[in-house]
């Protein structure tokens, strides 16, 4: 670009240019009149995009691309009513700690009187974003650099808005340097006292397990390493899925959807040691999977985040890699310590491998009258479904059976939109985790309410060209709510719904679609399954209740 055309880029082409200097490869959004130009620089500077049917949908698309890729992605809204929109999706993402740009128009300084115009710094501050804004053409740059740095460094989702009188403007040709190499996060290292005192727990411990949450998915060799030194057990949060897939002595998710063998032997633990997990009522069962003589350890790089949940023995205000591998050099450093085995015994290698799924247990299949036993159900797809997957799940009663019973290769190959609990999130993250992993075929396990509520985003899927499983556990009902009040068949009408042709719908989205009603209608899935998906299929599997998913109990034992 020559210094001539640089002296006519306005606001709205700079802050585009910027975003796509700094690393932003992938965009969603819908475009309205205030986030047009800036939607375009974009583009014009590499950014791939991707057009939702809806706000909501898109910024739960860039949520889970972010999520999925490691990289920061980005989501476009019109001012106003356009950023109201997609608030659900940016809570959630706030929430998880995603770090995302939120690029939004906003009003004109001077249209006081807009129908557009409300308080985004206060809005995006209330669901726990961080609020930025492009005060001037001069600081225009700098401004756009300011937010990705903070969405980077300090893992937030950022909403950056540039009202639309300044979007117009010219930038002055001096502000128009380079941006600068994209921010990295710089790890935290522990203190030493926390690492000799984490090190004398684990070297006295007998029975200790080491539990991983979403800050710990990027130390899986590093944990998996200071395990085996110590004869330690794993084990992850529901947020960490699959980081443990290659240990054979990975106990799986700690908490909800755990076997009852996986539950029972956390508990058993005599040292828990957590690294980047909440430990909130969801992981360790409002403490349930804690013994009575149990201490536990927490490893986290924010203090606030240190004994949040529960009371720890020990807090640790480090980064999950750099403190695994601190201790583990600090035990290999003591004479006389040469490892142990502890649990990782072939006996219990065989145990973890028979013991540790849902798939393993047995129960009562419940199949029948036109309806398929969701567990039967999960359990065939689980087979029939290839290795390498993405596995997405909605919020609502239907989660944990995707949850519990579908592998998934590693970590990344996991994402649950949960941090708001809000159902609907399901096939906007799935859209946006398919286009981050296109190698691998994506599917989505939601509830027939959550999947309805979200249903536009299907012709995004198909028009995208996505290879995609949509696995809809249908109860013709808001599940949860079903299961969770203890009310008369009257009180209960407003959250049951007569039954709904799902595959006929899906159809009408271009989707391939099948119902399932029964183990033959299952068979058949499967075989179409095994032929290979390179589109949108949806199932529409009719489900028996079981009486309330056993995950959802536990949830809400105590409320």
């Amino acid at each position: 670009m020559s210094s001539a055309d640089e002296a006519q880029l306005t606001v709205a082409d700079a802050v585009g240019r910027t975003l796509a200097e700094l690393g932003v490869r992938r965009v969603f959004g819908v475009v309205g009149s205030g986030n047009f130009t800036m939607t375009n620089a974009l583009r014009r500077h590499g950014a791939a995009w991707t057009a939702a049917r809806h706000e909501g949908g898109a910024a739960t698309m860039a949520d889970t691309y972010a999520r999925t890729t490691g990289t920061v992605a980005v989501v476009t809204t019109h001012q106003g009513c356009g950023l109201t929109n997609a608030v659900t999706g940016i809570t959630e993402a706030a929430k998880s700690r995603t770090p995302m740009i939120v690029l939004t128009a906003d009003t004109g300084t001077s249209a006081v009187l807009s129908n557009f115009r409300i308080g985004q710094d206060a809005l995006a501050e209330s669901v726990g974003a961080v609020a930025e804004r492009v005060h001037s053409a001069a600081t225009a740059v700098q401004d756009t650099v300011r937010a990705l740095r903070t969405a980077v460094v300090e893992r937030r989702t950022v909403v950056l808005s540039v009202p639309t009188d300044l979007q117009v403007a010219p930038v002055p040709a001096e502000a128009l340097s380079p941006a600068p190499a994209a921010p990295l996060a710089a790890r935290v290292r522990p203190s030493q006292d926390a690492v000799t005192e984490l090190a004398d727990a684990l070297a006295a411990a007998e029975r200790p397990v080491i539990i991983a949450g979403r800050g710990g998915r990027h130390a899986g060799e590093e944990l998996r390493a200071l395990a085996e030194a110590t004869g330690a057990l794993t084990a992850t949060s529901a947020a960490a899925h699959g980081l443990f897939r290659t240990d054979p002595f990975s106990l799986g998710i700690s908490g909800g959807f755990s076997s009852d063998f996986t539950a029972a032997t956390i508990r058993d633990s005599d040292l828990i040691v957590a690294f980047g997990c909440a430990l909130n009522m969801w992981t360790m069962r409002h403490g349930g999977l804690i013994g009575e003589d149990a201490r536990v350890v927490q490893v986290d790089v924010e203090a606030q985040a240190l004994g949040a949940h529960r009371p720890v023995s020990l807090a640790v205000l480090g980064d999950a890699a750099e403190t695994a591998a601190a201790v583990r050099e600090e035990l290999t450093s003591r004479s006389g310590h040469p490892g142990r085995v502890g649990r990782r015994t072939p006996a219990m290698r065989e145990r973890i491998a028979t013991m540790s799924r849902k798939n393993h247990e047995p129960f009562e299949d419940l199949s029948g009258d036109g309806t398929i036993d969701p567990r039967v159900l999960s359990i065939a797809l689980d087979e029939a479904l290839p290795a390498q997957r993405s596995v997405v799940i909605d919020s609502g009663n239907s989660m944990g059976y995707p949850a519990a019973y579908f592998r998934v290769p590693d970590e990344a190959g996991f994402c649950m939109t949960q941090a708001f609990q809000s159902i609907g999130l399901g096939l906007y993250g799935a859209v946006g985790v398919a286009l981050a992993a296109p190698e691998r075929l994506t599917v989505l396990g939601t509830g027939d309410g959550g999947f309805l509520m979200s249903i536009s985003e299907l012709e995004t899927a198909v028009r995208e060209g996505l290879a995609m499983v949509v696995v809809v556990y249908n109860d013709s009902a808001y599940g949860a709510e079903v299961h969770h009040f203890d009310a008369s068949a009257e009180e209960l009408e407003i959250v049951e719904f007569p039954e709904t042709d799902i595959a006929s719908i899906a159809r009408g989205f271009g989707a391939e679609a099948m119902t399932v009603r029964s183990r033959e209608d299952l068979t058949t899935v499967c075989a179409r399954i095994a032929e290979g998906v390179d589109s949108v299929l949806v199932i529409d599997a009719k489900v028996a209740s079981d009486g309330g998913a056993w995950w959802l109990a536990e949830a809400f034992r105590g409320h």
